[in-house]
């Protein structure tokens, strides 16, 4: 490499071998940024968007949990808030959209998933 740089300060062309080490020698770099991205940068925004989509179906009467551990019943939605339910004595706390952390799964729900579940093994099975 210090052999091509002395060649190009004196005047002299450089050759095809001076462009190949050019390369050679950029080439862990660009593949060091190829591996973050399909690694790290694409799961995540895969990531965000699922969860971008689960906060926006949320709907009232939804049970949903939050990221401070309040599990609870979506009572009203506005823009980018929303209140909650929280207990049996009905106190409503009110929380940002982006506090949400998942949907909580009531018994009715899971018990009709489980029916879907054990309805499509049974016509697997025939």
């Amino acid at each position: 490499m210090f052999n091509s740089l002395a060649a190009t300060a004196t005047g002299a062309m450089p050759t095809a071998s001076t462009y190949l080490t050019y390369i050679v020698n950029f080439l862990p770099i660009v593949l060091l940024v190829v591996v973050f991205y399909f690694f790290l940068i694409r799961p995540q925004k895969k990531r965000d968007k699922a969860e971008k989509e689960m906060r926006n179906s949320i709907a009232v009467g939804d049970e949903i949990s939050t990221i401070g551990g309040l599990i609870g019943r979506v009572v009203s939605i506005k823009d980018d808030t929303f209140v909650i339910e929280t207990s049996g004595d009905r106190t409503k706390i009110k929380m940002y959209r982006w506090a949400i952390r998942g949907k909580e799964q009531t018994a009715a729900e899971s018990t009709t998933e489980l029916a879907d579940k054990a309805e499509k093994s049974s016509k697997d099975v025939k």
